[in-house]
């Protein structure tokens, strides 16, 4: 059925009364339905989910050992005391009370004359040598800081008794290092005659720090041989 003609007031035009509104929801047939839309859009899997999800990365670290655990493979717990103040433990020497009471009460060791090459012995007294450290270390640990003191990295070599030459005599150092005479270079106090190399052996195997300047691992052997030979004292680094 046609619609209806009316009168504008207006123009006295016949009008017809058609729905101009252009809202497109009230014409659900002219856009497709949003459920469908929906539909289409998810057909398929975002593509952050078709991906595989990745592993996760395990990175395996070498287990570090312990410096006074076994030694490296093929090498014995023990060694054979290569002096009679030595243990048989590398690096490890009696204590003071130990070696007294057994009656060594001094401490010898080879040494040479970088002039006249004379090779001969020296002998130092346990004591008093000890103590003569020992008492330096108590008075000057803090003011140290770690750092061996130049007397120690650059000793005062002894006069060679041959040619009489003066801060000449070197001491003797062992090529292997488990004999090396540590207590003998404590008490001449030419611990510093040691390469960095010897140094870390005996930091190695006594548990001290030795990825250090060469002043401080000096430092610290010193620090653990007077600690060996009184393990009560005040030798603790801190």
């Amino acid at each position: 059925m046609a619609p209806s003609p009316t009168t504008n007031n207006n123009n006295n035009k016949p009008t017809l009364h058609h729905n101009n509104n252009n809202n497109n929801n009230n014409h659900p047939e002219s856009s497709p339905p949003i459920a469908a839309a929906t539909t289409t859009f998810y057909h398929h899997p975002p593509p952050s989910l078709e991906q595989p999800q990745p592993q996760p990365v395990v990175i395996r670290r070498r287990q570090r050992r312990n410096p006074r655990q076994t030694p490296r493979e093929g090498k014995s717990l023990t060694i054979q005391p290569p002096y009679p103040w030595a243990t048989t433990h590398r690096a490890i020497v009696h204590t003071l009370k130990t070696l007294t009471d057994t009656g060594i009460t001094a401490v010898s060791g080879d040494v040479y004359c970088k002039r006249c090459d004379q090779r001969y012995q020296i002998e130092y007294d346990l004591r008093d040598k000890f103590l003569e450290i020992a008492n330096y270390i108590v008075e000057n640990k803090y003011k140290l800081r770690e750092r061996a003191p130049p007397a120690w990295m650059n000793p005062t070599l002894p006069n060679c008794r041959f040619c009489g030459q003066e801060n000449s005599v070197k001491p003797v150092i062992a090529k292997k290092k488990k004999s090396i005479n540590w207590l003998f270079l404590l008490l001449g106090k030419m611990v510093g005659c040691c390469t960095l190399d010897q140094l870390k052996y005996f930091c190695k195997h006594t548990g001290n720090h030795r990825t250090a300047a060469k002043d401080r691992v000096v430092f610290l052997t010193y620090l653990e041989l007077c600690k060996q030979l009184d393990p009560t004292g005040p030798f603790h680094r801190f």
